[in-house]
């Protein structure tokens, strides 16, 4: 097992070095123009600028900020309304037309309807990012109370457990794997959220920078933002991965490698 991750290990960085080469010395040798495609060694050092000159460390904070709040919030109210949903299907019939026709609606729309209600603050950020995370989380959630094995429930009720024990004891853990394949959908469209809310209406954040960088032409400056929401995001999945086996770690799914 050890053998087979190194080797697994050094091939990745294998095809890492191979992407890194082409990238410096590709757009070259094809003649592309560095302000089309500028090489590996031109981001790194716009990066290295950006770092002082833009307060690049403050932005990405700004963001990953926006990130985490919106993708908490999202991700409970989501799970909240899934299992009330799942409980109650009385209540999903009411309520699925109007969830329905929510999901449906482009969600980046309601991005410059935010901007005009709050202004230029953090919160339309953080609503864009709670409206797409919410419904991965909520489907998921409300598809694995739908498929609760009848049998444990009956079980659970033949020795006269209460609704709630019932919830406590069968539905909430065995809706807990697919809770967490939502939630690592959502901590990547959390990123994105924030993302287009800072290019519609943001003064701070990596979204305003990477509008800032386009006005310039600075392509190299928009990898390097690129680069950034990029780590941002693989840290977001990574700590629900981490989460997820921490929690689930009796599952022997949950200790089989990420892919």
């Amino acid at each position: 097992m050890q053998r087979e991750r190194l080797v697994t290990g050094f091939w990745s960085l294998a095809v890492l070095a191979a992407f890194l080469a082409l990238w410096e010395w590709g757009p070259g040798l094809a003649g592309i123009p560095a302000f089309v495609l500028p090489p590996f060694s031109a981001v790194c050092s716009e990066a290295v600028r950006i770092w002082g000159a833009e307060k690049l460390l403050w932005h990405a904070g700004i963001t990953t900020a926006e990130v985490m709040i919106g993708f908490v919030l999202g991700s409970f109210l989501g799970a909240l309304i899934g299992f009330t949903l799942g409980a109650s299907p009385r209540i999903e019939a009411v309520l699925s037309p109007y969830l329905l026709a929510l999901q449906i609606a482009p969600k980046v729309a309601f991005a410059p309807l935010f901007v005009m209600w709050l202004g230029y603050t953090i919160y339309p950020k953080i609503l864009v990012a709670v409206l797409i995370v919410f419904f991965p989380v909520l489907i998921n959630v409300l598809t694995a109370m739908r498929n609760t094995d009848v049998d444990l429930t009956n079980l659970a009720r033949s020795f006269s457990a209460t609704r709630w024990q019932i919830f406590r004891m069968v539905e909430y853990p065995t809706t807990l794997p697919a809770l967490f394949s939502g939630l690592r959908i959502a901590s990547t469209l959390a990123v994105i959220g924030v993302v287009v809310g800072e290019l519609v209406g943001g003064n701070l954040g990596l979204g305003f920078l990477l509008v800032f960088f386009e006005g310039q032409g600075n392509t190299a400056g928009v990898f390097v933002v690129i680069g950034a929401l990029t780590v941002i995001g693989v840290l977001a999945y990574y700590a629900v991965v981490l989460a997820e086996r921490r929690v689930l770690h009796y599952l022997p799914s949950a200790d089989t490698p990420v892919r």
